[in-house]
């Protein structure tokens, strides 16, 4: 990682996934996931995505390993892991070995569209997982790796290997690589303003009027920041 790419993440990590989901609307992007939960500790994460698809179809000839334990080797700080484990079965797409791993490389977190396990290993850890829920059904036998750093579903979004991934609870919210400087830019900009709203509700200034037309009109493509 090098120092452009440190910065980068540390103005997504400023931010909140509402604000960015903001900035993703008024530039015609697809907004923050919902229905991800934190499972295990309340830490915001932010990061690029090394991602995984996982599916009900065992692989031929595949090398015998882990899902997600080569997505972990290949991944350490400012990365974020994001699983797309949308099979219908439950079965875990995370667990407690892969959560010590993902520490011990400094993997800032893992995002599971599905389901994950192991929740109070990892919470005893402080790694974060953000999760549609929680089972105790191990993957194997159940669910395979059809591979990873390739592009997944994440709910409604095509989260792509690098995108810039941010996870609160609030929600999830995927950043397009190529998007990046011009999405936090707008986030940075909507922060600023809603912060200036609300020091003028903390003046006494009527809500209404503070929360007025131009506030509506403010995601508006191309309307005011």
């Amino acid at each position: 990682m090098d120092d452009d790419d440190r910065r980068l993440i540390a103005r997504l990590r400023a931010l909140d996934s509402c604000a960015v989901s903001d900035a993703l609307d008024s530039l015609g992007l697809p907004p923050a996931v919902t229905g991800i939960a934190a499972l295990t500790t309340d830490r915001r994460i932010a990061g690029r995505a090394v991602t995984v698809r996982l599916t009900d179809r065992e692989p031929v000839d595949a090398p015998v390993r882990h899902l997600c334990s080569a997505a972990v080797d290949s991944a350490g700080p400012g990365r974020v892991l994001v699983i797309e484990q949308r099979t219908g079965i439950d079965a875990a797409g995370w667990g407690g070995v892969l959560s010590h791993a993902a520490q011990q490389a400094g993997i800032e977190g893992v995002i599971v569209d599905g389901p994950a396990r192991d929740v109070d290993e990892a919470a005893e850890l402080g790694f974060a997982v953000y999760a549609r829920f929680a089972t105790a059904r191990t993957a194997r036998g159940r669910i395979f790796e059809e591979g990873f750093n390739i592009d997944i579903a994440v709910g409604e979004l095509t989260v792509r290997p690098g995108d810039l991934m941010i996870a609160d609870r609030s929600g999830v919210a995927a950043v397009p690589a190529d998007r990046a400087e011009e999405v936090l830019a707008k986030a940075e900009s909507i922060v600023a303003r809603e912060r200036a709203m609300t020091e003028a509700v903390r003046r006494g200034e009527p809500v209404s009027r503070v929360m007025g037309a131009s506030y509506e009109r403010m995601l508006q493509q191309g309307g005011e920041s």
